[in-house]
């Protein structure tokens, strides 16, 4: 099962990554530790340390080779092809999420939506809208291992063994309800808008009162 602070490095890689493409943009042909580190909001040993990890190199007075690192990087995170992924809910943070244009650079495919409202459905759209009863068959058909679950508090268990059942492995959960891995094999990540919105308001309420 994959651990807490391996979750933690492999988010950080892609922090590096995403700082890579800017500065790539920006005309660097070579990188330090202090540049990314800056750039993605930790320190340049932490940066030194998550690369020895994973085992990408640089020199230590000429740094990393931009273009090298983003291809090792895109090695080592799977970003060779781009990998598809679906949505289970389109609701209003469903279909934003059908909608995203942001997934695509950073290799992301949303392949398709599913729902249990037969109103949904739209077999014709740009990203498909398919029954959920659908999800096991599509899921064998077109590689997909990992979903967007977007559906309300009530639906969310039974959704989501629906989806492990299916072969999904991977669940970002958007349900305000906290799900967990059944086994090894799946991997969840809850995240609660509202939760985290109380939690800014907390700390900017501490602020004022201050």
């Amino acid at each position: 099962m994959i651990g807490k602070n391996q979750f933690n490095s492999v988010y950080r890689l892609h922090l590096y990554r995403k700082a890579l493409q800017r500065l790539k943009q920006m005309g660097f042909v070579r990188v330090f530790s202090d540049n990314l580190a800056d750039a993605a909001g930790v320190t340049p040993t932490q940066v030194r340390r998550d690369f020895a990890s994973f085992g990408l190199t640089g020199q230590k007075r000429g740094g990393y080779s931009v273009q090298d690192l983003l291809a090792n990087l895109d090695v080592k995170l799977g970003k060779e092809k781009p990998q598809n992924a679906v949505v289970l809910g389109v609701g209003n943070i469903g279909r934003a999420l059908l909608n995203y244009r942001g997934f695509a650079p950073a290799g992301i495919r949303i392949v398709a939506g599913f729902d249990s409202d037969p109103r949904k459905i739209d077999g014709k759209a740009a990203v498909p809208i398919l029954p959920l009863e659908k999800l096991r068959e599509f899921v064998a058909k077109n590689a997909t291992h990992v979903a967007i679950l977007a559906v309300p508090e009530d639906q969310a268990q039974a959704v989501f063994d629906q989806m492990i059942r299916a072969g999904i492995q991977g669940v970002l959960n958007f349900a305000p309800l906290r799900l967990t891995s059944p086994n090894d094999d799946v991997v969840v990540h809850n995240i609660d808008v509202g939760l985290e919105i109380e939690k800014i308001l907390y700390l900017v309420n501490q602020m004022n009162k201050e």
